[in-house]
């Protein structure tokens, strides 16, 4: 567990939970799940000391359930988030597991490696002077946020003019912005999985065989849809608590004034729009995945029929020729040619002949030409 008292010039870190309300600033609580699981008792305490409130049971439940999508619920004291983020620290896999997305290459030549898409929730309980956070074990996110907003204590960082969260609803925010912009780097590994099996698909001399992780890469990009739609709901309704807070009387008191207000919307609305990001550029992958394939079996098709129509020209070359050697194979007596010491040559000649002019024919036709021409 770590807990923060965020001043507005300055930030502390301290071990153990808060014994009285503070005159400014805000409180930060960070523990994982576990964690939270164990020491609901004192939390509850510290959070009604703070705040005069507790977590209502449903929302404990909420926070501890891992498996529980992106959402957000709300009462006329504090509200609740719940947004999943990307699990960190995954090995590279073989190309032939399942549940995984394409990541660069080991080395340069070698055979592409997978990354399997895991996420898991992050809880924010969020009071007027209290920010409660429930984690995952191992959650980098958290950590990082935590070591940069310790940062700011440096006069390095006050010169560059890094600004503090200015309450709880800001400091989530900026959270789960962070959070978002793990989904935005995943992109990348996402497009080049996608132009590598491009690339394979529509290659003239190479035949295709990783339809299992295609269609396992599909899979995860449809359960990515699925946790983006999530999230742009939950802060869509987070967004709509800020609009009916904007027309309430203690809007203010609730996350700062007027300004303050106005600068969660805009925040919000950025988290909203990466998110979008996120969501049409899955979806664009998902198009251009169901392209190539189409795109893949029209190329195939195309060579069947370029052959088939070589092999026609051909059939149709020597059906002729074959006819001139039936004929002349006939079992009758007097046979035109037949007794004569240049029908052989004459037959040959002919034959030869036909097979030229068929084959200049269906050249002109382009019946037998070159696949590249």
């Amino acid at each position: 567990m770590r807990v923060f008292h965020i001043l507005p010039g300055s930030v502390r870190e301290t071990d153990t939970l808060p014994t009285q309300a503070a005159d400014t600033g805000f409180v930060w609580i960070a523990c994982g799940r576990r964690e939270f699981e164990l020491e609901q008792i004192p939390l509850q305490a510290t959070l009604h000391m703070l705040t005069g409130l507790q977590l209502v049971d449903l929302h404990v439940s909420d926070l501890l359930n891992n498996h529980l999508p992106s959402h957000f619920d709300y009462t006329s004291q504090y509200d609740v988030l719940v947004f999943r983020r990307l699990a960190a620290g995954h090995s590279e896999t073989d190309l032939t597991r399942p549940g995984q997305v394409l990541t660069q290459p080991l080395k340069r030549g070698g055979p592409p490696v997978l990354r399997r898409i895991d996420t898991s929730p992050v809880g924010f309980a969020v009071f007027d002077h209290v920010l409660l956070t429930i984690h995952p074990a191992g959650c980098t996110v958290l950590d990082q946020y935590a070591t940069r907003l310790l940062s700011t204590n440096t006069l390095a960082a006050r010169a560059a003019g890094i600004n503090l969260p200015t309450g709880p609803a800001d400091l989530m925010l900026r959270i789960v912005n962070q959070m978002v912009d793990g989904y935005l780097e995943l992109r990348r590994e996402l497009t080049r999985q996608l132009d590598h099996w491009q690339a394979e698909l529509l290659h003239p001399k190479t035949r295709f065989n990783n339809w299992n992780s295609l269609l396992d890469a599909r899979i995860s990009l449809h359960q990515l849809d699925e946790i983006c739609e999530d999230q742009r709901s939950a802060i869509q309704d987070w967004i709509e608590t800020l609009e009916g807070w904007d027309s309430s009387s203690n809007s203010g008191d609730h996350f700062g004034g007027h300004r303050g207000l106005e600068l969660l919307k805009v925040r919000s609305r950025d988290v909203l729009e990466h998110i979008e990001r996120v969501v049409h550029h899955v979806r664009r992958l998902e198009q251009n995945a169901e392209t190539a394939v189409q795109m893949h079996f029209s190329a195939q098709s195309n060579r069947a029929n370029d052959t088939m129509r070589t092999l026609t020209a051909l059939t149709a070359i020597f059906l002729p020729l074959n006819l001139i050697a039936g004929i002349f194979g006939m079992n009758f007596e007097f046979i035109p040619l037949l007794h004569d010491s240049t029908g052989f040559w004459w037959a040959m000649g002919s034959m030869g002949l036909t097979a030229v002019v068929l084959s200049v024919l269906f050249w002109r036709k382009r019946y037998i030409a070159h696949p590249s021409r």
